[in-house]
């Protein structure tokens, strides 16, 4: 207390003239409409601005709720375009009920963690078997691309194998042609930007740039991009022509998935069993 009362003391007339410089600006400002106007206006000025700056370091605090709240969105969106570009070739059908006669809905979720150096790479995401993820579902990436099937779950949480996994094997086709084949990873290659697509038939002719899309045979909904052909005539060992394309999926900066729900898929599934059990 005595070391404060000797700095006061000691700078006195600093204090003094800060007060009466303080209440001159007062008594100007409060007594001239010109300089009040300027000052409130250099107030609201500077005030704006703190707000301002203030604002977005609070929207840069909340992106991950707002990026969790865009892939909700994004997953309602999907499935509302898959429901109206779902189209049955036999006959003109209009459908009204697309929430009970469509076949896909898409769930978003979010990736807690990802590998893509290993030979056979695992993605964990946030939902689980209490947010209806089961074994087998299909998963998509955000934009444009596949990522793999769910592998195991539990309540909160599922792994997926992704499509960087040597067991990953694919049902795909052709856009031009609907040639089918079968999209693999590695074979001696493991570059996380490209696959192979394999056994499409010989007679098929596949070039540079030709799109690749998902045939609609697996968990997964028909067209779904998957790559383009960067390189044809890959040899092989077997009488099916290979080719290698460049993936859509960009595996190094996957944020969110969205994973597929098919609401045929478990009815599919007892009407094969039941046609192998008649064939023994």
């Amino acid at each position: 207390m005595r070391n404060l009362w000797i700095f006061i003391s000691r700078y006195n007339a600093f204090f003094l003239f800060i007060i009466f410089f303080t209440i001159g600006i007062y008594l100007t400002v409060k007594n001239n409409a010109y300089q009040r106007s300027v000052t409130l206006n250099s107030t609201n000025e500077v005030v704006g601005s703190a707000y301002e700056r203030l604002n977005i370091f609070k929207r840069y605090l909340n992106l991950g709720m707002v990026n969790d709240s865009l892939a909700a969105e994004n997953a309602k969106l999907k499935t509302q375009i898959l429901a109206l570009t779902t189209i049955d070739t036999a006959k003109n059908v209009k459908v009204v009920d697309t929430i009970t006669q469509q076949q896909y809905t898409y769930l978003p979720a979010k990736v807690i963690k990802n590998s893509i150096t290993l030979r056979n790479n695992i993605i964990t995401i946030n939902k689980g078997s209490l947010d209806g993820i089961e074994s087998g579902m299909a998963v998509l990436a955000p934009q444009k691309g596949i990522v793999g099937f769910i592998r195991d779950v539990s309540e909160h949480l599922a792994t997926i194998q992704s499509l960087l996994h040597k067991d990953a094997r694919i049902s795909v086709t052709l856009k031009k042609n609907h040639a089918l084949g079968s999209l693999v990873w590695g074979d001696g290659n493991f570059d996380i930007k490209k696959a192979f697509i394999k056994e499409v038939p010989n007679h098929i002719k596949m070039s540079v740039g030709d799109t690749v899309i998902t045939s609609g045979y697996a968990s997964f909904p028909a067209g779904i991009l998957v790559g383009r052909i960067s390189k044809t005539n890959v040899a092989t060992n077997d009488n099916f022509l290979s080719a290698e394309l460049n993936l859509f999926t960009d595996f190094s900066t996957l944020q969110y998935v969205y994973v597929v729900k098919d609401k045929l898929a478990t009815e599919q599934k007892n009407l094969e069993n039941v046609a192998k059990t008649n064939e023994q």
